[in-house]
């Protein structure tokens, strides 16, 4: 984490276009002890960081974040009703993303009404989509988008199971991913 200091100050200074001489003269250093900086010649201290920080619009927490963690999602599937819901992101990512499977059934769900936007992917079969008066079906490679304020309910269309790709905001993540499982 430490060792990345230099590396980093130097990308923040070359990314705002300032030269070694530009960045020193306002810290109040010179150009020298800044190159070593960057270089990892010259120990960080915090003495010396604050000035240059300041110089470039960067946090010193810039500087010694954390490299990234691991990028693997590994939360296991969900299942209700026979609807199989396999998460796609992190926990606590900015946007939630499931690859999910409805199951043949011999009857409809109902509707339903909640808060949130929904965004969705077919993948392999076919989903019935109704929404409000209209009762769709989509293929592969179709998409849809709607407000689940709208009236809605989704299953697969015919004897063979779907597979959609949904990414939801906040509200539609919630009613689809909590509750009781099966």
């Amino acid at each position: 984490m430490l060792d990345q200091v230099g590396a980093r100050l130097r990308a923040a200074r070359q990314a705002k276009g300032l030269t070694l001489d530009d960045v020193a003269t306002r810290a109040g250093m010179s150009a020298s002890t800044l190159s070593r900086l960057e270089s990892g010649k010259r120990q960080a201290s915090l003495e010396l960081l604050l000035p240059v920080t300041r110089q470039l619009g960067i946090r010193i927490d810039d500087l010694v974040r954390d490299d990234a963690p691991d990028p693997r999602v590994r939360r296991p599937a969900l299942r209700r009703g026979g609807v199989v819901i396999a998460p796609l992101t992190l926990e606590n990512s900015p946007v939630t993303t499931y690859k999910i499977t409805y199951p043949p059934v011999p009857e409809p769900p109902d509707l339903r009404v909640h808060d949130g936007f929904e965004w969705l992917f077919v993948l392999s079969g076919q989903l019935r989509l109704r929404l409000g008066a209209q009762d769709l079906v989509l293929g592969p490679g179709e998409a849809a988008e709607f407000d689940t304020r709208t009236p809605h309910a989704m299953s697969a269309a015919g004897a063979e199971p779907v597979e959609v790709l949904s990414i939801f905001n906040t509200e539609g993540e919630r009613m689809h991913t909590h509750g009781q499982t099966d």
